[in-house]
């Protein structure tokens, strides 16, 4: 009877063993494999990314030249290609020497406006003594009517003078305002990087005829990289701007990335098919902005770059300390 009251206990203790061993394996494994997130974080699966930044043309034209290829590292204010601009540098040269034109027709039509005064001076002059010499019947009426006319025409004269100069000035003025423009546009022909980055795309080559706003370039901004992850709402109601983040990139894991979370999206939205979540459960989700920090960008330009997948851990309680290892994903 012992022998046989034995055997239903040792099936039984056969079976609890079978079924605490997934529980224990489970145990280990999280252990092992650094999986378990301590309490007062959170963690979302996404993408590194930088902000794309188009070079494009203001005036139309033939592309002469294009420099950097993509990959290429570009400085802000570099110039990264020209315009065949041939046809602008003559009109240019044109209004040039209109502008010199105009101010010559400037100087000779203010010379006449000042002999005209002169003119009018001296008329004026003999009209005050010929009407002292009529008082006296020295004179003639006639003599008298001739000298007033003079001081009229003298008048009139002066008067298309200071108009001709006026005229004069304004033809300069805006002969010199169009020299100024085609200047301008045919700075323009030379673009440059409004900021230091990287190409990602090269969009067009030399000898394409390109319109007014042509892209020519994609840019990176490399000092802007940043990640978007989709948290519950459970851990994006407790997540306020500011926090502190890490980012762990497949292949670096050995390498934290510092980030800040810069943004929280106001408003639901169903999870991304890209995006994977720890429960498929949860639909509905909040997009999370991560910033990654601009010292550490500018002391790893080349370690982190846009595009690379990984695991985005938020300190959803700043009085949680950083765990010495983040787990892995």
């Amino acid at each position: 009877m012992a022998i046989l009251s034995s055997v239903p206990s040792r099936k039984f203790a056969f079976l609890l063993l079978l079924l605490l061993i997934p529980v224990l394996v489970a145990v280990l494994w999280g252990r092992l494999d650094g999986k378990t997130l301590p309490e007062g974080f959170a963690l979302g699966n996404g993408r590194l990314e930088a902000i794309e930044v188009d070079v494009a043309t203001k005036v139309a034209g033939r592309l002469l030249e294009l420099g950097p290829r993509e990959g290429a590292d570009v400085t802000a204010g570099q110039v990264l290609g020209r315009l065949d601009a041939e046809d602008l540098a003559a009109q240019l040269r044109a209004a040039e020497a209109a502008t010199r034109q105009a101010r010559e027709a400037g100087r000779v039509a203010r010379e006449a406006a000042r002999a005209a005064q002169v003119q009018l001076q001296l008329a004026r002059t003999t009209l005050v003594r010929t009407e002292n010499l009529d008082r006296k019947g020295f004179v003639t009426g006639d003599k008298l009517d001739r000298d007033r006319s003079a001081v009229k025409t003298a008048e009139v004269a002066l008067a298309g003078g200071q108009a001709q100069v006026a005229e004069a000035v304004a033809a300069e003025a805006a002969a010199m305002e169009k020299a100024r423009s085609l200047a301008v546009t045919l700075e323009d022909t030379a673009f440059k990087a409004p900021l230091s980055g990287r190409v990602l795309y090269r969009l067009a080559e030399p000898g394409e005829v390109l319109g007014a706003g042509g892209k020519v370039l994609t840019l990176l901004d490399l000092d802007n990289v940043f990640m978007t992850v989709f948290l519950p709402a459970a851990e994006a109601t407790r997540l306020p701007l500011g926090s502190e983040a890490r980012i762990v990139l497949d292949g670096l894991s050995a390498t934290p990335i510092p980030a800040r979370v810069t943004f929280v999206s106001p408003q639901a939205q169903f999870t991304p098919k890209e995006v994977e979540t720890r429960s498929e459960r949860e639909k509905l989700m909040f997009r999370v902005k991560l910033n990654v920090d601009a010292g550490w960008l500018q002391s790893h330009r080349d370690l982190a770059k846009p595009g690379m997948p990984g695991v985005a851990y938020v300190r959803l309680d700043a009085s949680r300390p950083w765990p010495a290892q983040l787990p892995s994903r």
